[in-house]
């Protein structure tokens, strides 16, 4: 039975593909570094930020990183404007969960700036008992965040399940040995995910709160 759910966020709670993908680019551009495509930011959304850079920047040396960093973040936090709206039904089963019982957490490659932000723009903050970010510890796909999650909730991995719309997200929950859902409308396809043996595949946020609802979970 489980007891607690950890989600990833961008690309699972949170539609924010299309500021990533402009604000990296942008970024790129403003340290004169040649400008990734849509489909290779697409591919790292979901690593902490300077594991992506080095993916997108081949031979990028420790100063470019820290330039890019800082560039996608004034992008990212401040002047892109591009909406990053919750997912259609998110906000209702997440609060509708919360209400239920249900403990949950955020294991993401964002930054715990970038998170804490997200929280107060969403009003969802409260819902979740804890949260791991990639500049906290170490980035997926390494197990390490879960692994932290566990420990201060005191959940045994069994009872742990990892949502996520990559496979950064449903490799990292194998590594810990626990079950993983895939999300089908992030940033990796479904067919990508389907490797990990999600115990579950959904296409929107009713369809996990049913399907929890169904094995007893909230009873």
């Amino acid at each position: 039975m489980y007891k607690l759910l950890i989600f990833d966020w961008d690309g699972t709670v949170i539609d924010s593909a299309a500021r990533i993908i402009s604000s990296m680019q942008a970024a790129a551009r403003d340290c004169d570094l040649p400008v990734p495509s849509d489909s290779a930011v697409m591919n790292i959304i979901g690593l902490g930020l300077p594991e992506a850079i080095r993916i997108l920047i081949p031979g990028i040396d420790d100063d470019g990183i820290d330039r890019m960093r800082v560039q996608y973040g004034q992008h990212f936090l401040g002047v892109n404007e591009t909406p990053t709206p919750l997912f259609a039904g998110a906000q209702h089963s997440l609060e509708s969960m919360h209400k239920k019982g249900m403990r949950m957490a955020v294991a993401t490659g964002k930054s715990r700036r970038g998170l804490d932000r997200a929280f107060i723009q969403t009003g969802l903050g409260y819902v979740f008992e804890t949260s791991r970010c990639a500049d906290e510890t170490i980035s997926k796909p390494d197990p390490l965040m879960l692994e932290e999650i566990l420990a201060e909730t005191g959940v045994d991995r069994s009872e742990a399940l990892m949502i996520g719309d990559t496979e950064y997200d449903l490799d990292m929950g194998r590594r810990a040995g626990m079950d993983v859902v895939a999300v089908s409308y992030g940033a990796h396809h479904l067919d990508r995910l389907k490797g990990f043996d999600p115990v579950l595949e959904v296409h929107n946020f009713p369809e996990l709160e049913q399907w929890l609802e169904n094995k007893g979970v909230f009873a």
